[in-house]
């Protein structure tokens, strides 16, 4: 045997071969996004010298924030290898267009369900922000002489064939050394909870990121998959300090009847994907059971209308059967009082609808969307209502609702709030603190490191108070903060 050969025995590689086929490496993380935040998901890993990306999220709330998706990236695109998707939302998936933007090539692993929804999601908001760059522009209210949109919808369809989906529970190879599971998650239509592996030399080493975490008892979604074992663990914290009781339907209902009685509408802020169709699933159970009136429903979102086709594509995925999905484009409500607006000119309509009608628009943070026309017309008028089913992260158009604001800013002007601002938490898609909880117990014993992620400061201490109390290793890493996991595994 020959020095050569010897060397490539013991190595376990030939030579001119990646270092990812040494068998010994380093694992580190990167924080690029949702680092005592609750927006812009990225966890930068770097596996010996492959760069795995998780999440690929917009900056939403803020402005500091939001000015983070126009600034330089902190590593070159072109340098990340792949990209891992846990879920459609923006807030994990709105960066991407602008990644391959700039020169990213790599993969895209993610469900099958979320490849569908990604793809309707990112395009929609292509399309809103190009329709806002020429608005801004149109009205002069830019601080720009030329606004221009983050990316379009050319960037969007560039990402298709570079995307790689699979089914829950199974196993996808990424490198000979790396592989991926998808676990669900609940929150949406295909959220995973990833089970990332790695093999190294003599040892085998799990990462999990829990993607955020749906609820225990949603009405549409099974709830999220028990992982047992991790050596790493990234979770995250939305409402890791609040408990979210069930939705009070009786204060529901008093809420629409007495907007009604005063001759008001009631506008619901909605994400698409999820809880428009759990909206229109609660408003169809309360309008046969005659607690409120026969009044209209207005679902101005073509996003929402369209992801309904994937309910029934993906049957495996949620708890509806029959006639819940026979029921065609009204998804879950009667027809006959479903008013569904695709075209521009079919929303400018519903501003014609004086009472007694129940809007539901996105975005469900109202950061963009057809939801702003409406909040525009609406909010000035004291007989209507609003009433906010989701988490608002901090600096955006539903906190400052929700924190008591006279007046939001929506196209460039100040916009009065007269309207009365409601709150449903009962409603969220994201599970709350007991249901962490409930979900981190199941590990049996715990993971050597844990990082709390996508929370607000206040939510992700709690929570990682409460596990160091059970005499876990927890850190709450701040934006860009990078950590070694792994030494020459």
């Amino acid at each position: 045997m020959n020095l050569l050969m010897f060397w490539q025995i013991l190595h376990g590689r030939k030579i001119g071969e990646s270092n990812i086929g040494i068998l010994r490496m380093d694992v580190t993380v990167t924080f690029l996004g949702a680092a005592s935040e609750v927006t812009g998901s990225k966890y930068l890993l770097q596996i010996g010298d492959f760069r795995l990306l998780v999440d690929c999220g917009l900056f939403q709330g803020r402005k500091k924030l939001r000015e983070l998706n126009w600034s330089v990236f902190s590593v070159e695109p072109s340098s990340i290898n792949a990209v891992l998707i846990t879920h459609a939302h923006l807030d994990h998936t709105g960066y991407l267009p602008r990644l391959f933007r700039n020169g990213f090539e790599g993969p895209v692993y993610c469900t099958t369900a979320t490849a569908d929804l990604m793809k309707l999601i990112l395009l929609d908001s292509a399309k809103i922000q190009v329709e806002e760059a020429d608005y801004a522009k149109k009205k002069g209210y830019s601080k720009h002489e030329d606004p221009q949109p983050l990316y379009t919808p050319e960037d969007v369809l560039k990402i298709e064939e570079n995307v790689t989906s699979t089914l829950f529970d199974t196993q996808v190879k990424i490198t000979p050394n790396i592989s991926v599971r998808f676990r669900n998650a609940g929150h949406i239509l295909g959220a995973a909870i990833a089970e990332l592996t790695i093999k190294g030399d003599q040892q085998e080493k799990k990462i999990v990121f829990s993607g955020d975490l749906g609820r225990q008892n949603d009405p549409i979604l099974f709830p999220p998959h028990i992982i047992e074992e991790a050596d790493v663990l990234f979770v995250e914290s939305t409402y890791g300090d609040k408990k979210i009781t069930t939705t009070d339907r009786e204060d529901v209902i008093y809420i629409m009847n007495e907007t009604f009685k005063k001759g008001g509408n009631i506008v619901m802020p909605a994400f698409s994907i999820g809880r428009t169709q759990t909206l229109l699933m609660y408003l169809k159970n309360v309008l046969m059971s005659g607690e409120i009136p026969r009044i209209i429903i207005a679902v101005d979102s073509p996003m929402a209308i369209t992801a309904t086709a994937f309910y029934r594509k993906y049957q495996d995925y949620h708890k509806l059967r029959g006639l819940d999905l026979d029921e065609d484009e009204s998804f879950m409500t009667l027809r006959k009082l479903l008013t569904v607006a695709r075209t521009s000119e079919e929303s400018r309509r519903i501003n014609e609808i004086k009472h007694n009608a129940i809007i539901l628009a996105a975005s469900g943070m109202m950061t963009g969307g057809r939801v702003l026309h409406h909040l525009a017309n609406r909010l000035p008028d004291p007989k209507n209502a609003v009433i906010i089913c989701g988490y608002q992260s901090e600096g955006s158009r539903g906190r400052r609702l929700l924190d008591g604001e006279k007046s939001v800013r929506i196209h460039g002007s100040d916009v009065p709030v007269r309207a009365r601002v409601y709150n449903v938490k009962g409603l969220s898609a994201h599970a709350d603190r007991g249901e962490l909880l409930h979900w981190l117990n199941g590990f049996r014993r715990p993971p050597m490191q844990t990082f709390i992620v996508h929370g607000e400061p206040v939510s992700s201490q709690a929570l990682a108070d409460t596990l160091v109390e059970k005499g876990w290793n927890v850190t709450v890493p701040e934006y860009l903060q990078t950590f070694a996991l792994f030494k020459q595994i």
